[in-house]
Parts: structure tokens; sequence; C-alpha cells
């Protein structure tokens, strides 16, 4: 029987793709018959070592290391992926959080902070993702069909004390992928987002398994009682890159556990 999921040969770029959920999405499309993944990571050494292991299952992958808060970097990254896959069909916004090297200050009340903790949210959670976009869409427009799949946060869906600017910044990433899906649509090309909570990501993982009574008091809030995976994320991330989702966009998907309920 044929594979829904297969990506029947088109390429992809995963930006924050060095570990966690990007990883896993780079991975998953390597196994799903992706031509090709570009593997973006803001530490060069991270992507490399992603793309050894889709080479060893396989499959193709390149490494795009560069800042996606800088607009020439990436149109560098996607230079170099059109160079080596033909195309970028797949563009997959994933690099998040407060970016690369985080500010002391990032999960204090915004109030008790200034505009240099406030950019770094701002910067890979929103900007990163109008400049990944504004480097891709050109070409999907030419080809007449594209995928962009924006990973944001139940924060932005929902709100989260502490984290009031990364909220905003994931708000307004899914604000920009809705206006892009009307935008683009009569192209091909659909946008759609991937809203996560509690995903077991290196950083993450780390905190609560050396805090269990942490992670337990979190699970009561989840009706699935379990921290999320990589991989459930990126099993939504395939199904929107894939041929089985040619008529959804728009749209944003909770991967949450049952965190946060939506109509």
């Amino acid at each position: 029987m044929d594979d829904i999921l297969d990506l029947g040969g088109k390429a992809a770029l995963v930006t924050g793709a060095g570990q966690g959920v990007g990883r896993q999405i780079a991975l998953h499309f390597a196994e799903h018959g992706a031509a090709g993944v570009a593997v973006n990571d803001y530490f060069p050494e991270r992507a490399q070592l992603v793309v050894d292991e889709i080479a060893a299952l396989g499959g193709k992958a390149i490494a795009v290391p560069g800042d996606v808060t800088d607009l020439g970097a990436v149109k560098a990254m996607v230079g170099k992926a059109e160079q080596a896959f033909g195309a970028v069909d797949i563009l997959v916004n994933n690099a998040g959080n407060a970016g690369a090297n985080p500010d002391a200050a990032a999960r204090k009340p915004f109030w008790e902070t200034g505009p240099e903790a406030w950019n770094s949210f701002l910067g890979v959670n929103l900007y990163g993702v109008i400049n990944c976009a504004s480097a891709c869409i050109p070409p999907m427009i030419e080809r007449k069909g594209g995928r962009i799949i924006t990973i944001i946060s139940d924060a932005g869906r929902m709100g989260e004390a502490g984290l009031e600017v990364y909220s905003g910044a994931k708000a307004g990433a899914a604000g920009f992928t809705r206006a892009i899906a009307r935008s683009l649509g009569r192209y091909g090309i659909t946008a759609n987002c991937i809203a996560i909570a509690a995903t077991m990501t290196p950083a993450i993982e780390g905190r609560l398994r050396a805090n269990p009574d942490v992670l337990k008091k979190m699970m009561e809030k989840y009706v699935i009682r379990r921290p999320g995976q990589p991989g459930d994320v990126a099993n939504m991330a395939l199904f929107l890159a894939s041929g089985a989702s040619t008529w959804i966009t728009g749209q944003t998907y909770p991967v949450n556990g049952g965190f946060s309920f939506a109509m």
C-alpha cells in the first residue's frame, strides 16, 4: 500500500533542528521520502550531527547553520539548500524559545526586564519566522506549490504567566502564518501551525527529570498524563508536509496531550 505520508521527493528546510523537536522532524522527513533536508541550527556542530544521523539512515541532508533573526543569514541558508536540492518545498519554522543564548532574565515577568530580554523572544519566535518565510515564499510561488509549518506554543494560544513576551511572539507567529495562508493559497501553498505544550526537549527534560515533583504536578493539568515527545510533534509536521493535507491551510493544531482543547 502506498504511504500517504510520503513526501514524494520534496526537499525541506527545518530551523532549530540540531536537537529536540526540530531534529525529530528532520529525521521523520528523511525517513518518508524527502529529497533532502537542510538542517539549520545556530550551532554548526549540532546541525552536522543530525546530518550524520540522516546519512546513516540512507537519507540526504546538509547543514545550514545560521541565526534565523538575521535575514542575510537566512537567505544564504535557503540559497545553499536550493543549490543542494533544487528547491525548498517545505519550510518548518521550528527555531524558538529565547534563542540560542537566552538572557538570564528570560523567565522574569516582562515588567521587570527591558527590550534586550524582549528582543530575544521576538527575534527568534516572530522575526525568525518572517525572515524564513520571506526567503522561501517567492520560489514557492514560482513553482506554484509549497508547505509552510510553524511550531508555536500553547503559550501563544492561552498566555503563560512569566512568559508574556514569548506568548505574544508565538501568538504573532500564528497570526502571521494565518495571514500568509490567505495570501498564498491561490499558488498551491499551504501554511499551518502546530501548538505544543510541555515536550521533552533536552532543556525541558533536564529540568523536569531533576524535579520529579514538578513533573508530577505539571502532568495533573494534562488529560494524557505524560509529557510530549519530539516524535509526537514530528508526526503532525509530517502530515502537514505530505500530500495528505493538501486541503488544509491557515489552521493551528494543538499537539499537547490535552493541556488545552480547541474548537
